[in-house]
């Protein structure tokens, strides 16, 4: 029987990336004398990748961005978001001990974000938490991304897990859907970006600490 896997998303649950993704993208939309955006925005700019992000910044902005601008301004978001790697980026409180936790007791871990797949693994390797996960994939991996239940299905397939066997951790809408979509549970967290309380989404469990996701919490969850 192959090992019970989690699957992660990235900004807001598994990392606390705010600070960094602001800045880069305030240096990005600078190129076109935008004023910055700022903390309270970022629920309605994250969850869709980089370019999505830029558009959304540009709309709030009141910019009416041309496609042809697009790929300078997002390598220009790129480049700057891994100059500066790893930032102010940091784990949740609590996710390390969680996740040594789960190791110990036989769980396998995986990230499923639409962050780009560079961006996510140079992140993680720069914060040293590369080794926990089997399988890394961003929204650029596969030709669909969350909440396309593919995208979730292709991340448990390259961790060599079971998607009976999986759970999925996110903040935001996507992450819930994606799971229910792939039909594993899902827990949901509320530090992260989502717009509306996550408990409206129809997660599976919320924590508001991963001092709360514990073996038992996800046991249970695959025993349901």
């Amino acid at each position: 029987m192959k090992s019970p896997l989690v699957v992660f998303d990235l900004d807001g649950t598994l990392l606390d990336t705010h600070a960094d993704l602001v800045e880069s993208l305030n240096h990005t939309i600078a190129a076109l004398k935008l004023a910055p955006v700022n903390y309270s925005d970022l629920t309605y700019l994250v969850g869709n990748g980089a370019q999505v992000m830029i558009e959304r910044a540009c709309k709030l902005q009141g910019y009416i961005l041309k496609s042809e601008e697009l790929p300078t301004l997002l390598q220009r978001f790129i480049e700057h978001y891994i100059e500066t790697m790893p930032g102010l980026t940091q784990p949740y409180p609590g996710l390390l001990a969680a996740l040594d936790a789960l190791k110990a007791q036989g769980y396998k871990f995986a990230v499923c974000t639409n962050k780009m797949e560079q961006l996510a693994c140079t992140l993680l390797e720069r914060l040293g938490l590369t080794h926990y996960f089997e399988a890394i994939t961003g929204g650029d991996t596969f030709t669909v991304r969350k909440p396309n239940a593919e995208h979730l299905i292709g991340t448990v397939e390259r961790a060599g897990g079971d998607l009976r066997r999986t759970v999925m951790i996110g903040d935001s809408i996507n992450d819930i859907l994606v799971a229910r979509n792939a039909g594993v549970p899902s827990i949901a967290v509320p530090f992260g970006y989502s717009d509306v309380s996550v408990d409206t989404l129809g997660p599976n469990r919320v924590i508001t600490h991963y001092d709360e996701l514990t073996p038992a919490l996800v046991r249970d969850l695959l025993a349901a």
